[in-house]
């Protein structure tokens, strides 16, 4: 490890190898700690050399966009799969020999930000990685998002030493592979901070600062609750809250955060001495508030932060700082460069502060260090040190040339999955919930609603905002549809109605077992997926009244349903002892049916094959992993690897079982009246699968079931209709049926979304369909 910080620390001229540089990254106006990184790293490398051709190509994450500068070239859409390929190929055709690629999960799209991965996998230029968030316990999804951009890149850049020693250490990726650069700031002079203070009438002040984008993760209560001992002792104190809420949070809770710290102040009766900011300033006015600022402090509340942009400002910019001891601030802050603190000690903060600004000596000479330390950090070092890495690269290259093993010509790609169209869910969906039938493309107000299908509903919309798309308007539809649901419980019986006329009447006091199964999917989808905590509050109200009845339910697919919603449930309440005994009853159930009747090649949980088939393997997989019963899981792969059988016949298509006879044991299975629920629930079986095993085979099995809805069926008729977003509700024998009801749509958009969110993570390339 020693080696790879000398060498990233090494002062060499540019062999001149790069001559034309992309980076791909978050970029001003976007307001992000990423988007300010790529600029200035951007900005940096022009000024140092101009000789180099030097262009950005931001991931927007909005409909309306940014006005972004013309050193933009290009830009990737962050939901939209397609336009990290379309990204790839732009870059592929022009004269880059060098891209810079910045990663944090969150800026894009796919689980654990897998979309671009289909970046990486298809770009055909030198790749250098900066890591902007290195997890030393990734959950499945982010280990296999870093393992394969590792993989693909030229060379990947930490910005602090531990972060190089996870990949080393976590990763298994070489030091050879790993530069140590440290994160870039602006070069300003040494200077005494009474020099800014009457910009911003704090002359006369001892001004404690923090800046960034608010969110509740940054502990700044801590430093306002700290402020009553710090007043007591010295009152020309004054705390300096700069910046804007975080985007993110502000779409999900507003200002709530901003207005507690409003609140909190006034409680402990501070307020006059806390300076609320919020805005985003220019990037001269921050060097004048940082500047200003006696002390610095972070008072952030989680250890596992491997950077941080707004501390490495202050830092070398020779502030006293004061910070909690996150990964980052320990590295940074290490030979009495600031002072550590615990996390979440107001009193601690208190007791830093005072000594410092009691002791200016101490202070002073902390100032000096910490600016010392930073001459390494400014923009132009860090610039010299990054064109050093690209040139590395080449030389690498010239040695030893990578191969590209998914090298495709266009045409011979993957098939593309459709876009995501709401505009007939839009259609069936009116204030009171989603009318459940559709005489063609028209809305048939004459059947009513139903909980099945608004629970259908729900769910998809769910998975959609989880997903990253359409936020807003998925968040809409959750709460018509959630609505819906709550008003169908019936609080007497503990049971959901179903059916509701156009009148909004209900037409029953207790519905069906499958109904009620399927509102508890739903609910339990909420509870485990949605980040607003006033649905996932009210869901779980519900969810809890309405779990206890299922244990009197016979219907095995209304356990599986109800399993599925346990599932998503879990993912939040994982030591909810009541929802554990529950699925271990439901679960053994369905194994014991599964073991019954299994049999003569007949490997299955009936003695007939009927709907929504797929549900009942999907369940007791996904619970029989979770309860670590790997008979479970076995025999759950095995009656749906079955279930991929009986549906493969000689057309090679996927054939699901017609609803017009279904199968019975030893009898004919039915051919047509295939509805889309069948397909639906086989690529989420498939789908969990996958997850699973990781074995490629679920995966094209997933793709296969899901070219049904394409035309790849026994008709040769695409269900899927591009022009309305609608879904034909099944084949008949001789065409397909028009009409596209709530089920049929809502069959497809969940199959869609969930191959969407899969596909990035899913190198298909080398998928080989073996069913």
């Amino acid at each position: 490890m020693e080696r790879l910080i000398e060498s990233a620390n090494a002062q060499q001229v540019s062999s001149g190898d790069v001559r034309c540089l992309a980076l791909v990254g978050n970029y001003l106006p976007r307001l992000c700690g990423i988007a300010t990184f790529t600029t200035d790293l951007t900005e940096a490398i022009v000024a140092a050399y101009p000789g180099i051709k030097t262009f950005a190509i931001p991931v927007t994450d909005t409909a309306k966009g940014y006005q972004y500068p013309e050193r933009v070239r290009f830009e990737i859409q962050q939901n939209d799969l397609a336009s990290y390929r379309y990204a790839a190929d732009f870059l592929n055709i022009s004269k880059v020999d060098t891209v810079c690629l910045q990663h944090e999960y969150g800026i894009f799209g796919g689980l654990a930000g897998s979309h671009i991965l289909t970046f990486v996998r298809e770009l055909r230029v030198p790749l250098v990685t900066v890591l902007h968030t290195v997890i030393k316990e990734p959950n499945d999804n982010q280990r296999r998002v870093m393992n394969e951009i590792a993989k693909q890149s030229d060379r990947l850049v930490v910005m602090s030493k531990l972060g190089a020693q996870i990949l080393n250490e976590n990763y298994s990726v070489p030091d050879q592979k790993i530069d140590y650069i440290p994160h870039g700031i602006h070069d300003v002079p040494f200077i005494d901070p009474n020099f800014y203070k009457d910009k911003f009438g704090v002359e006369g002040k001892k001004v404690l600062l923090t800046f960034g984008l608010l969110a509740p993760g940054k502990g700044i209560e801590q430093v306002i609750k700290a402020l009553p001992d710090i007043i007591k002792k010295d009152p020309d104190v004054v705390f300096i809250v700069l910046g804007v809420t975080h985007p993110n949070v502000k779409k999900h809770d507003g200002e709530s955060y901003r207005l507690s710290l409003e609140h909190l102040a006034c409680q402990l009766g501070v307020a006059e001495y806390v300076a609320f900011y919020n805005r985003f300033v220019s990037q001269k006015e921050l060097l004048e508030f940082i500047g200003a600022a006696d002390i610095y402090i972070t008072p952030y509340l989680q250890k596992a932060q491997i950077t941080s942009g707004t501390l490495a400002y202050a830092t070398g910019m020779g502030k006293a700082v004061i910070s909690t001891p996150y990964w980052y601030a320990e590295e940074l802050l290490n030979d009495d460069r600031g002072v550590l603190v615990p996390f979440a000690d107001a009193s601690a903060i208190a007791v830093a502060t005072l000594d410092l600004l009691a002791d200016e000596n101490k202070r002073h000479a902390m100032r000096r260090r910490a600016f010392e330390y930073g001459r390494q950090m400014i923009w132009p070092v860090v610039a010299e040190r990054f064109v050093q890495c690209f040139d590395k690269v080449h030389e690498n290259r010239a040695i030893q040339p990578h191969i590209y093993s998914n090298a495709l010509a266009l045409h011979a790609r993957p098939r593309e999955l459709p876009e995501v169209d709401l505009q007939h869910l839009r259609r069936m969906t009116d204030n009171t919930g989603l009318l459940q039938h559709a005489t063609f493309t028209i809305p048939n107000y004459k059947d009513g609603y139903t909980t099945d299908d608004t629970a259908r509903g729900l769910i998809f919309a769910t998975v959609l905002d989880d997903s990253g798309h359409y936020t807003e308007e998925a968040q809409d539809l959750s709460v018509r549809y959630l609505a819906f649901l709550l008003h169908a419980f019936n609080p007497s019986n503990k049971c959901f109605r179903n059916f509701m006329g156009y009148d909004r009447r209900w037409l029953e006091h207790k519905g069906s077992e499958d109904s009620h199964g399927r509102a508890l999917w739903a609910l339990g989808t909420v509870i485990g997926r949605s980040d607003v905590a006033m649905y996932r509050g009210t869901a779980a109200h519900v969810f809890d009244q309405a779990l206890s009845t299922c244990i009197t339910i016979t219907s095995p697919r209304s356990w599986a349903f109800t399993l599925l919603g346990i599932s998503e449930y879990m993912t939040h309440f994982s030591g909810d002892r009541k929802v554990q005994a529950i699925r271990k009853i439901l679960t053994e159930r369905l194994f014991q049916l599964l073991q019954k009747v299994t049999g003569s090649g007949w490997i299955w949980f009936e003695d007939s094959l009927t709907y929504a088939n797929g549900v009942l393997p999907h369940a007791l997989l996904i619970s029989g992993e979770a309860m670590g019963d790997k008979t479970m899981v076995e025999a759950a792969l095995e009656a749906l690897e079955w279930l991929c059988d009986v549906q493969s016949l000689e057309s090679g298509w996927f054939s699901p079982i017609g609803a017009d006879g279904f199968y019975v044991r030893g009898g004919q299975r039915a051919r047509f009246d295939q509805q889309p629920i069948e397909a639906q629930t086989m690529v989420s079986a498939c789908l969990a699968a996958y997850r699973q095993t990781e074995n490629l085979i679920w995966w094209d099995r997933a793709r296969w079931v899901f070219d049904w809805f394409l035309g790849m069926n026994d008709l040769s008729e695409a269900l899927y209709d591009t022009a309305s977003g609608s879904c034909r509700d099944g084949l008949h024998a001789d065409r397909p049926n028009e009409n596209r009801g709530a089920e049929a749509t809502l069959a497809f958009l969940h199959s869609l979304v969930e191959m969407r969110a899969m596909e990035a993570t899913v190198n298909v390339d080398h998928a080989i369909r073996t069913a």
